[in-house]
């Protein structure tokens, strides 16, 4: 799975618990996507969360 590579966001596990309180692994994603954005001054490929990239820490390389 992809990691954001700003805030190193990635996959978190817990358990879901049904009406009849069975429980059972289950994964979290974060919405991770592959943008093109300016690191160290070139364009390069990045996984970034949406959050990272709405809050302005990922300048993105149109």
């Amino acid at each position: 799975m992809a990691k954001c590579d700003f805030c190193g966001k990635d996959v978190k596990f817990g358990i879901k618990v049904s009406h009849s309180h069975r429980r059972s692994n289950r994964t979290w994603k974060p919405n991770v996507q592959r943008v093109k954005a300016i690191v160290d001054g070139s364009p390069k490929r990045v996984y970034a969360c949406t959050r990272c990239l709405r809050s302005g820490k990922v300048t993105r390389a149109n």
